[in-house]
């Protein structure tokens, strides 16, 4: 499952530096998640931590985008080889 952040966000610029995978960037309006790099910190931390962060709660599971934890490891441990690439 990646997260997406919802135009309830008021840029505070808190949860892109908590985002172990650099998945979130600044987006035209609000931050945005990156699918592909999203693994809900699985691997990283026992719960995502820019919901942890963000002051608006404006961070939910994108309904688009479900994923099992296990495609969810397995995208943590793609992500870990490429940086190590």
């Amino acid at each position: 499952m990646a997260l997406l952040i919802t135009d309830q966000c008021v840029n505070c610029d808190v949860c892109e530096p908590a985002c172990p995978n650099q998945a979130i960037y600044q987006g035209a309006r609000v931050y945005e998640i990156d699918p592909t790099r999203c693994t809900e910190c699985v691997g990283h931390f026992d719960e995502p931590q820019c919901i942890v962060v963000c002051p608006v709660e404006c961070i939910f599971v994108d309904p688009d985008c479900i994923e099992t934890v296990e495609q969810l490891q397995a995208k943590t441990a793609r992500l870990k080889a490429e940086e190590t690439a």
